[in-house]
């Protein structure tokens, strides 16, 4: 008898025994979720009656009998086809093959190897056994979670980072209580390392994302902050396939020997307790007891393998993780509930981050090389849509124009673009506006008084369009004030500075002023 037909008989023993109890056949029905039309029919059968409709139903011509051959051939020759396979089969064989449902295909195969008594089998994965590692060569890593209990009953859930050195088996646990993140990743690390009081040669990880962005067949591409963490400290990476735990099977062992027999039925009080707990627990016992495959305790191999580790330097400098945000396809980013706009031209299909940093309401976005692209003041609203007028139009090309413009003002250009080139790299974002200024600034000026401005803003490094157009009115003044030369008459006026002018007579004056 089958376990389809063992259930078959509970179902009808089970209603029997609810319509013993008094139930109503409606209430069966809505108990044992069965259309009412069934519950009413296996009630007036009985048991001999019962097992003679098992039978016909057994023995019930099916939809798929003519393939019953094909069917049994390649199950024979393949027994570990899937329904889904074989239904494939049919239809790419038998051209004229009914249009029926995936359900039925796998109930005639099933029915199939039954009846012909071929049983399923899975494929199984070949195993050896792996050679011990050299002392202080690898270490493997993962993580866990456990929902513990209070001592108020309520559940607290708990994360936490394992490390276990491969040769010896030598255990490290640390506990959190929120998600890890890339920061948290690393302060687990070198916790671990401060307790083997060393660094093995080469790590082994799953690929957990944060320490993975991605994976384009076997490139790795690892978050920016354990990137960064990976280059101050000197071991090898190696990530597992994904969805093959076997490949870290020492670490998957610590991770249920943590669940089973630390954690199981022990209450969460706070996480400094726990981690407390946990060192106590590494040190008589995950760490103390012989190990179950060396027969050897894991400390006594760790007092061997410690000296074959890479020397343990603890960092200096703290690590800050750095967030990136993705550019959208309209060249802005979301922060904080609203929109801010980068340069017209920066986003680029699918690789463009930025990185964000906020001081004094001001928010700075500058590009994964650490070159700033855009400032805004940070908005106290939501939903807003914050652009710079200067994003909307690629202004790099003006400059340059206006640049060329200004220096042809003065007589030594070089010098002249050398300075404008310095305003440019000391203000990048306030370029435009310096070279607009001092171009303004030099308009009906002569190119004497312009060259000698450029000299003494060079002189004394004033690097602005204000600084210039004030020391050039000063110049500017100073040599306004020098008395001009005198210049000779032409010789066509010779003749009139030989000329007297006329004279009046006294008494003709005197006639008029007394009669």
């Amino acid at each position: 008898m089958t376990r389809n037909d063992l259930n078959k008989w509970f179902m009808y023993h089970e209603i029997h025994k609810l319509k013993r109890f008094g139930f109503s056949n409606a209430r069966i029905a809505r108990y044992l979720v069965m259309n009412p039309r069934t519950v009413s029919k296996y009630l007036s059968m009985s048991e001999e009656g019962y097992e003679q409709y098992l039978l016909q139903v057994c023995q019930k011509e099916k939809k798929l009998d003519p393939y019953e051959s094909f069917v049994t051939n390649k199950l024979t020759l393949y027994p570990d086809t899937s329904a889904a396979q074989i239904h494939d089969w049919l239809k790419e064989h038998h051209p004229s093959f009914q249009d029926v449902s995936p359900r039925t295909v796998y109930n005639f195969v099933m029915h199939v190897r039954q009846k012909h008594n071929i049983p399923i089998v899975h494929g199984m994965r070949e195993y050896f056994p792996v050679e011990e590692l050299p002392y202080g060569e690898q270490a493997q890593v993962d993580f866990g979670e456990y929902n513990m209990r209070c001592p108020n009953g309520t559940r607290k859930k708990v994360r936490f980072f394992a490390m276990v050195l491969s040769r010896s088996r030598m255990k490290f646990v640390y506990f959190i209580d929120t998600p890890f993140t890339a920061q948290t990743v690393v302060q687990a690390h070198e916790k671990a390392f401060e307790f083997f009081n060393g660094i093995p040669k080469t790590l082994v990880y799953d690929q957990d994302k944060t320490m993975i962005v991605d994976e384009n067949l076997g490139d790795i591409i690892l978050t920016s902050m354990f990137k960064q963490y990976t280059k101050s400290r000197n071991f090898k990476l190696h990530f597992c396939r994904k969805s093959d735990p076997e490949s870290k099977g020492k670490i998957e062992n610590v991770i249920q020997y943590v669940k089973k027999n630390f954690l199981y039925n022990r209450l969460y009080h706070d996480m400094e307790t726990l981690n407390l707990q946990s060192m106590g627990w590494l040190e008589r016992t995950a760490n103390y007891l012989p190990h179950n495959n060396t027969k050897k305790a894991p400390y006594t191999e760790f007092l061997i393998e410690q000296p074959y580790l890479l020397p343990y330097i603890p960092l200096i400098t703290e690590l800050k993780e750095i967030k990136m945000y993705y550019v959208r396809k309209n060249n802005v980013i979301a922060y904080k509930s609203n929109f801010y706009s980068v340069p017209e031209g920066t986003y680029q299909e699918g690789i463009t981050q930025a990185n964000v940093i906020e001081k004094d309401n001001v928010i700075n976005i500058y590009s994964p090389k650490q070159e700033l692209i855009g400032s805004h003041e940070l908005s106290k609203l939501k939903g807003q849509t914050i652009i710079n007028t200067n994003h909307k139009r690629d202004t790099s090309k003006s400059i340059d124009k206006m640049i060329n413009e200004t220096v042809r003002c003065f007589s030594d250009e070089p010098l002249a673009r050398d300075y404008l080139n310095r305003i440019r790299k000391k203000l990048p974002r306030y370029t435009r506006d310096n070279v607009h200024a001092i171009f303004k600034t030099l308009k009906d000026v002569r190119q004497e008084t312009a060259d000698k401005t450029l000299l003494f803003c060079i002189k004394n490094d004033l690097l602005n369009g204000n600084e210039f157009k004030q020391a050039l009115f000063v110049l500017d003044e100073e040599a306004s004030a020098i008395s001009p030369d005198i210049k000779l008459l032409n010789k066509s006026d010779l003749l009139k500075a030989s000329e007297e002018p006329l004279k009046s007579n006294i008494d003709d004056y005197e006639n008029i002023m007394n009669p």
